[in-house]
């Protein structure tokens, strides 16, 4: 694995990442059909399209709609997520002992995401994140969203950190080539919100881990202590 001397900061994609949000986003898009006479859909159909936005989620609850009542009912069902912004969502587990653990060793993290500001903003203040991340980039914050590496350049430069020495670590194939055209070093989230078509072996990351615990092997951290510890 890697030493602890290559990374100097940890950067994170924000749903199916460091949080959890699909709890909360599904509800939302389920209040939605309802309120268009359909039937909820399988909480584990939704899941694997959160990463991908609410454009993503409104074509899979509605694939039939397109133009700007597609963008009529994408509004809607922003305006019920915002409602619902952290009824359910939490940090993925592990993720708090992940985050602990660079702080106690001065190295910075921060978010990177493609949800825009008016949504991440009141989250991670919700979730007190927003006093302890290094820098948080929203979708809207740049005119460019990854898979660009604007992004993440500029997530770079806010903690003050060369991005050859930033790990990022996203779900999607966008993070990944958003990470690679940065200079940076990135991982697979394989417990984030991948669907049956997602082939990450074939998205070129340097590697992948499997629970966000499994950061702190190429962080070469230490793990959490026992709970009688």
């Amino acid at each position: 694995m890697s030493p602890a001397s290559r990374f100097d900061a940890v950067l994170f994609d924000l749903d199916g990442t460091l949080l959890d949000t699909a709890p909360d986003m599904i509800a939302a898009l389920n209040l939605l059909r309802g309120q268009e006479g359909l039937d909820a859909l399988p909480y584990a159909t939704a899941r694997s399209q959160v990463s991908h936005g609410s454009s993503g989620l409104v074509a899979l609850a509605f694939p039939a709609v397109a133009g700007e009542a597609f963008e009529r009912l994408r509004e809607r069902f922003l305006a019920l997520y915002y409602d619902r912004l952290a009824v359910d969502t939490q940090l993925f587990e592990g993720c708090e002992a992940v985050l602990l653990a660079l702080e106690a060793q001065g190295k910075p993290w921060g978010i990177v995401t493609n949800k825009p500001a008016f949504l991440t903003t009141p989250l991670v203040e919700t979730l007190a994140l927003a006093n302890r991340a290094g820098c948080v980039v929203s979708g809207d914050t740049l005119p460019q969203r990854k898979p660009h590496p604007a992004p993440l350049l500029h997530a770079a430069s806010l903690i003050g950190i060369d991005p050859p020495r930033c790990l990022y670590v996203g779900d999607a194939q966008r993070d990944i080539q958003s990470a690679r055209a940065a200079g940076m070093t990135v991982l697979v989230a394989r417990y984030g919100y991948l669907g049956p078509t997602d082939d990450p072996d074939s998205w070129a990351a340097d590697g992948e881990i499997a629970t966000p615990l499994d950061l702190l092997d190429w962080l070469a951290l230490p793990g959490p202590l026992p709970a009688h510890a």
